[in-house]
């Protein structure tokens, strides 16, 4: 009894102590974890459920985590098989102590975390891992050597990280990898000529790294890959041949990746190949014919290289092809008629090229097109008949080519159509779309066109309508059809220079649109009050008509008016006084009405220069002529004294002026009787009276180049102005005086203003407001919030725009740099020295002798204007960069996208906002777009704009 005693004591003794080791001992892997949680953020507290329960009930022979998210297990429950943390939250640094502990583990998932730092070499403990995903975080530092370690690894994704250094060589000894994905970090250096030699890899994806050097032939030997994307760098040299001999790939992506030379037809032999994406290189040469060998291919990008020659014919066997962009090359020649027998095609793109014919007459017949975009070529003849037959049109856009004729039927009901952009061509006929049938369009410009009949009376049916615009069809006539205000989403409405009449129809209801421009036209009776129900509006421009009435007071309800033309038209009475309370506005004209009284004493009028004001005669006040009796507040003694004051001050100034003007007129000699023209804001003063002006003036430094006789110079009313010097050759002087006259009637908020010129037969003094407050470039390194820089870049393009696009002909700047971009009072960018440099040319004899519709067409206006869009895109550069980049678009072109993304938002100091960010680098865009080394791969000025004005306002 003793002894059964003794043992089972003794057992009891064994079954309390050695219990709860055993138990420990079997859920290493939950206190593993458990520590492992204790290194996480976890603001979202997706990790909740990993705690042990005191007191539970749990098995000695079961892993308690086994019940905790993220974790999977074999079917008993004693082993963990997976790690999934994906898409929790979570943050931190990882140790990685822990995975020592998972040897059974097959999967570990991280992805789309916050995770940082180093990633951990621990990870590489799990020997059995399969699968392997730490993408979408922010690992940085080198990729951890011990990789191959991992001899079972099929999969391996690291997208979308800061690992920096070069690519791991060692990953290429994983025998049984299929996927490898390290895009989207900063890898740098060469793709490894080792990465040739997998033997399973199906997936390879190093795009959007710093890889540079040469892309390595051997990579052609990689017989079991389907899937590559390696663009997104900055390479050297062409594509290797080699690349030719991938039997089984199905998608190649080597875009915006510096590459250049020709494009190898041996890639013709990649006879599976689906999509081929070479978009956005430097390839010469042309297009290989072999390429219709590519049976199989769906998607061809070789859009914005230097390609050549004409699109083979042999594209027409290409019966699976879907899209086909070819835009921004040097492409020549007329489109196959083949390309209309593609069943597959739904995207066409070869925009920005010099194709000249006309479209195949069958295109959009036997095909479902969806997106076409032929613009800026030299097409012509008719669009085809059955270009929406397909029923699935989306986008037409064939803007800037030489298309005539009238819209085809299947346009009229194109229920698909949701953008039209036929503009600067020479359509004609009557605009036969039935809104009814369209329910879906959003964007429609058949501006610069020959359109008849005007606009359709059943417009206010497209209910998507965002923009309208068909200014410039010059014999449109018609009237504003009524409801077109009460189109839901509407914001923009021009139809300027349309010999539209009759009157303006109501306001009733239009809270979306913002743009309404009418100028231009016949329009008659009054402005209708119910305008100011339109409270998006911010731009008005209605001058140039036959408007009548009142000015409506109501206007100051318009609480986000910038612009508001109304000038050149027979509005009578009082300029309402209550217009003052519009912050907002930055531009008013009401000159040549009939207004009557003083001007209003408001802050916004006191802002407006003598031009907004001029022609009305019955019309006075502060910036015109003072009203009669306004000097009575100094009552007659007060006169007296001034008068006096005055005489002596003038008495004194006119014997300098004498003798300095006697002086300069000897040295100068008699060149001839001197004339005087005046433009809009420059009081009526004789040749002598300015030419008396320039002998006590003031010299200023010339910023033209040849350099011009600059100098501030004050009038005699006390007027400040800014004079330049032009000679010219007396055969000359009629044609440059009419580009002069040209340059004083431009007109815009972002320009200077050319008072006026005093001449004579040898030359002449060009009278500008002076602007005290310095250029840009004197300004550049000041430090400015994002706001400001933005105002700045928009009143540089608004300025450049208006001389492109509203000066007709065409009015390129010629000097356009930041040293030319002056401030008015405002802080408000003006462009100075715009066409100085086409007079120096004129009066050289190399540009043309009359001023002409000419002009526009002509080569050295073209160059011109696209060296103003260059410059456009340095100047834009310089603001981003607080002038660090004056003059280095060329290097800023060769450094990689990302990089030069991340130093200027370090620059601008916008770290942590990210809305900011966008919009700093949708800027960026714009730039690096104006800047492209061929100057037909620039975009206009107004595309640029209209890219720019796609970002909301800056805050304030």
């Amino acid at each position: 009894m003793e002894i059964s005693h003794f043992l089972c004591l003794h057992l009891l003794v064994i079954l309390v102590f050695f219990e709860p080791a055993l138990s420990a001992d079997a859920d290493v892997y939950s206190e593993a974890l458990l520590s492992l949680k204790k290194e996480l953020f976890d603001d979202q507290n997706s990790l909740s459920d990993w705690i042990l329960s005191p007191g539970g009930e749990t098995s000695p022979e079961k892993v308690t985590a086994c019940s905790w998210s993220g974790v999977s297990c074999n079917e008993n429950s004693t082993s963990i098989l997976g790690l999934d943390l994906s898409r929790k939250g979570l943050g931190g640094e990882l140790s990685g102590k822990q995975f020592s502990v998972f040897k059974e583990v097959t999967s570990l998932n991280l992805s789309y975390n916050s995770f940082s730092g180093q990633l951990p070499v621990g990870i590489f403990n799990l020997s059995g891992l399969r699968t392997l995903d730490v993408s979408r975080n922010n690992f940085s530092g080198h990729f951890p050597s011990g990789v191959s370690g991992l001899s079972d690894l099929g999969v391996l994704d690291a997208f979308s990280n800061s690992f920096s250094g070069p690519v791991p060589v060692e990953l290429s000894k994983l025998e049984h990898l299929k996927v490898l994905n390290l895009a989207g970090s900063y890898f740098s250096g060469p793709i490894p000529s080792e990465f040739g030699s997998f033997k399973s890899l199906e997936f390879l994806h190093l795009a959007g790294n710093s890889l540079s050097g040469k892309i390595p032939p051997e990579l052609g030997k990689l017989q079991t890959v389907t899937h590559m994307e390696i663009g997104y760098n900055s390479y050297e040299g062409s594509i290797p041949w080699q690349l030719g001999n991938m039997s089984a790939i199905e998608y190649l992506d080597v875009a915006d990746a510096n590459l250049s030379g020709l494009i190898p037809s041996a890639l013709s032999n990649l006879t599976k190949l689906q999509s081929l994406f070479l978009f956005k290189n430097m390839f010469t040469g042309l297009i290989p014919g072999e390429f219709s060998r590519m049976i199989s291919l769906t998607d061809l990008d070789l859009s914005d290289n230097l390609i050549s020659g004409p699109i083979p014919k042999s594209f027409s066997e290409m019966k699976n092809l879907r899209l086909l962009s070819l835009m921004y090359n040097e492409m020549n020649g007329t489109v196959p008629e083949g390309i209309a027998d593609l069943p597959s095609l739904e995207t066409l793109l070869i925009w920005n090229n010099y194709f000249t014919g006309s479209l195949p007459r069958s295109l959009g017949k036997n095909m479902k097109l969806k997106y076409i975009d032929v613009s800026t070529n030299s097409l012509v003849g008719a669009v085809p008949p059955d270009i929406c037959s397909g029923g699935v049109l989306i986008k037409l856009i064939l803007f800037s080519n030489k298309f005539a004729g009238s819209l085809p039927p299947s346009l009229a009901n194109c229920s698909s159509l949701v953008r039209l952009r036929l503009e600067d061509n020479s359509f004609s006929g009557e605009i036969s779309l039935t809104f009814s049938l369209l329910p879906e369009i959003t964007y429609i410009d058949l501006s610069r066109n020959n359109f008849t009949g005007g606009v359709p009376a059943d417009i206010y049916r497209a209910s998507k309508l965002q923009y309208f615009n068909i200014s410039y069809n010059l014999r449109l006539g018609g009237f504003i059809p009524e409801g077109i205000w009460s189109l839901p989403f509407l914001q923009n409405f021009s139809a300027s220079s349309c010999n539209i009449s009759g009157n303006i129809p109501s306001f009733d209801s239009c809270g979306s649109v913002s743009v309404i421009e009418l100028n231009g036209n016949s329009l008659f009776q009054s402005l209708p009050k119910s305008v100011s129900r339109c409270q998006a509006l911010e731009r008005i421009d209605m001058s140039n008509n036959h408007l009548t009435g009142l000015l409506p007071k109501e206007l100051a309800n318009l609480r986000a008016l910038r612009v508001l033309d109304l000038s050149h038209n027979n509005f009578t009475g009082p300029i309402p006084a209550k217009l003052g309370d519009l912050s907002s506005l930055q531009y008013l004209n009401v000159s040549y009405n009939d207004f009557t009284g003083s001007i209003p004493s408001e802050k916004v009028f006191k802002s407006m220069d003598g031009s907004a004001f001029a022609g009305n005669m019955r019309l006075c006040g502060e910036p015109l002529r003072q009203c009669p009796g306004s000097v009575a507040i100094l009552g007659s003694k007060g006169i007296g004294k001034l008068m006096l004051v005055l005489l002596l001050c003038l008495g004194l100034v006119v014997s300098i002026v004498a003798f300095t003007f006697g002086l300069f007129y000897f040295r100068k000699g008699n060149k001839g009787r001197w004339k005087m023209v005046y433009f809009v804001g420059l009081p009526r003063f004789t040749a002598s009276d300015i030419l008396k002006s320039f002998s006590s003036a003031e010299s200023i430094e010339s910023t033209t180049s040849p350099p011009a006789l600059v100098c501030k110079a004050l009038l005699p009313t006390g007027i400040t102005v800014l004079v330049k010097n032009i000679e010219w050759d007396p055969k000359r002087m009629k044609a440059m005086m009419e580009f002069i006259t040209r340059m004083g009637n431009a007109r815009h908020v972002n320009l200077i203003r050319l008072l006026g010129f005093c001449y004579n037969k040898q030359m002449a003094y060009l009278l500008y407001d002076y602007l005290p407050n310095g250029n840009l470039a004197e300004k550049m390194r000041i430090k400015r919030d994002w706001s400001a820089k933005y105002r700045i870049v928009m009143g540089v393009a608004r300025g450049l725009c208006f001389l492109h696009h509203d000066c007709f002909p065409a009015m390129p700047h010629g000097d356009l740099k930041s040293s030319n971009v002056v401030f008015d009072e405002n802080m408000e960018p003006r462009l100075t020295e715009f066409g100085l440099t086409y007079l120096v040319w004129m009066n050289k004899g190399s540009a043309g002798g009359t001023v002409s519709n000419q002009e526009a067409d002509n080569n050295a206006t073209r160059e011109q204007l696209q060296m103003d869009v260059y410059n456009f895109g340095e100047i834009v550069l310089e603001v981003l960069t607080n002038g660090r980049s004056a003059n280095a678009a060329g290097s800023i072109r060769s450094k990689p996208r990302d990089v030069l993304a991340r130093e200027i938002l370090a620059e601008n100091e916008v770290s942590t906002d990210r809305s900011l960010q966008e919009e700093i680098k949708l800027v960026l865009e714009v730039a690096l777009l104006c800047i492209q080394s061929r100057a037909s791969d620039r975009p206009s000025i107004g595309d640029a704009l209209k890219l720019l004005s796609e970002l909301k306002p800056p805050r304030k």
